[in-house]
């Protein structure tokens, strides 16, 4: 798994270095308050478990889980109840306990997923599955949104293994998937508006996707 920014790093860092379970009892233990979310998210939090932790909150208290600078609080959230919208403890808990349980198997990079792709590119065994920051909305929701999506494209053309992309659903990414030879699929979605909305399933073969 690759992540560059640093406070998603922190949660799967914290996650796979052995601290998940202290992670999920401090999930289950918090008193979900403005003033205790404020206080939380404004701390400097230089220590791994506590950037994890407001990493966790920030994405779930936050306007659309938007995890960009500037991202205010949910005011109205789902059914009117405000940052307790999205805050299922439980499931947030019992999710980290599950990762926990695997986490021999996976190992974590923070750093530039293309630099990972690179390194791997020339192995018919690697498969990948790649989900960048979207074209249109990246920019509004990820620290780290400015990427060369054509060139991203251009790389995926040159691996030996298998993949599959995620991306929006626009003109402009069904040409660069087209210019690159590969396939791409519309599949549904639910936007954070719960609005119907659709993106794209880009690969070699999507024959799978079909059926």
């Amino acid at each position: 798994m690759v992540e560059l920014d640093r406070d998603v790093a922190a949660v799967w860092r914290t996650i796979l270095n052995g601290k998940g379970s202290r992670l999920a009892e401090r999930i289950l233990g918090f008193d979900l308050t403005i003033d205790n979310v404020k206080r939380i998210l404004s701390s400097n939090n230089s220590i791994l478990e506590d950037r994890a932790f407001a990493a966790l909150l920030r994405n779930r208290v936050q306007h659309g889980g938007i995890m960009a600078p500037g991202a205010s609080l949910m005011k109205k959230g789902e059914n009117g109840n405000g940052i307790s919208s999205r805050w299922y403890a439980d499931t947030l808990a019992k999710r980290i306990k599950a990762i926990t349980g695997i986490k021999k198997r996976i190992e974590f990079r923070n750093e530039d997923g293309l630099k990972t792709i690179k390194e791997f590119a020339s192995q018919k065994d690697s498969v990948f599955f790649v989900d960048p920051p979207y074209t249109i909305a990246g920019k509004r929701l990820y620290r780290h949104s400015e990427i060369d999506h054509e060139s991203l494209l251009k790389v995926m053309s040159m691996v030996k293994g298998d993949f599959l992309i995620t991306y929006d659903n626009t003109t402009e990414v069904k040409e660069w998937a087209e210019k690159y030879g590969f396939e791409y699929e519309t599949v549904a979605m639910k936007s954070r508006q719960n609005s119907n909305k659709s993106e794209l399933l880009i690969g070699r073969d999507l024959d799978w996707a079909r059926h």
